[in-house]
């Protein structure tokens, strides 16, 4: 079987361009691309409502994120917190700087804080798994852990998230251990991290075309496939009637849909590798603090 779950243009979700190089999707909610990469702005300004920052792209992503937030919230806009889907360099490049800039909380499940917190990194990234140029050259990408101890608190063990009302997160784990995704039931909104991606992250010529289809998490920096398959298949259960994932572009509707549950029915032909070997052995917090998590 293919590992392309393909989806047309008529499944892309209508986006407008914005300012600070964003592209709107709902009226509270706007992305920009970094390269290879999404990160969300999540509130109405239309409204005036608190915002949130989703992720921190790359390294070099902070400026155009700081630009980018003024634009949509005006001068000296400043988030109420800052929401970590998980901590891969692509997700927490740039956490550092936003975190002590804007002095503000940053939330993420507890399995993902030893890679915010300084103590441990994720291990080397497999150039086996999945093949294409981007997999070939993952070992070469950041993994050092970052430091945000002074402003990293735990993600509402009663599924809240801080800033967000009505959305709750999903723990989805696979890709990274404590990876959650984030969803407003109210009109079945769903922000996927990367649980799920829509273009093939292993393909330079697909992150640059943003050819849109429906893929697993990016396969060079996936552990546990067993979670993720687990993960996309409580995702695909939600029947969600919008999704923006951390790579490609928002999808909606019946396609959307469809597409997820072929993935999520048929994930090991269409979504794990062959030959691939990776560290299973990912960095815990305490045991009393991921137990009531799971």
């Amino acid at each position: 079987m293919t590992n392309q779950i393909k989806l047309t243009d008529n499944d892309a979700a209508p986006l407008t361009e914005a300012a600070g190089d964003l592209k709107v999707f709902a009226p509270d909610l706007a992305y920009r691309k970094f390269s290879m990469v999404n990160v969300i702005f999540y509130g109405d300004p239309e409204k005036g409502q608190d915002w949130v920052l989703i992720d921190s792209g790359l390294p070099t992503s902070a400026s155009g994120i700081v630009e980018s937030a003024q634009h949509r919230f005006g001068s000296g806009a400043r988030p109420a917190a800052i929401i970590m889907t998980h901590a891969h360099f692509d997700h927490a490049g740039s956490i550092e700087t936003l975190a002590r800039d804007w002095d503000v909380p940053v939330y993420a499940h507890p399995l993902e804080m030893p890679y915010l917190s300084g103590q441990a990194s994720y291990p080397p990234a497999d150039p086996m798994a999945g093949g294409g140029l981007l997999a070939v050259l993952s070992p070469l990408f950041p993994r050092s852990p970052v430091d945000v101890s002074t402003h990293l608190q735990m993600l509402p063990a009663d599924r809240t998230v801080p800033g967000m009302p009505g959305w709750t997160w999903i723990a989805t784990p696979g890709h990274a251990p404590g990876h959650v995704s984030l969803w407003r039931e109210s009109d079945r909104t769903l922000i996927a991290g990367d649980a799920i991606v829509t273009t093939g992250q292993e393909s330079i010529y697909e992150v640059m075309n943003q050819t849109l289809e429906m893929h697993g998490p990016p396969r060079y920096l996936t552990p546990d496939w067993m979670e993720a398959e687990e993960s996309v298949q409580a995702l695909a259960a939600l029947e969600p009637e919008l999704v923006i994932s951390g790579h490609g572009r928002p999808a909606r509707g019946a396609g959307m849909r469809e597409a997820l549950h072929r993935l999520a029915e048929n994930f090991r032909a269409v979504a794990v590798p062959e030959g691939g070997h990776y560290d299973r052995k990912p960095a815990m917090p305490g045991k009393s603090d991921s137990d009531a998590y799971r």
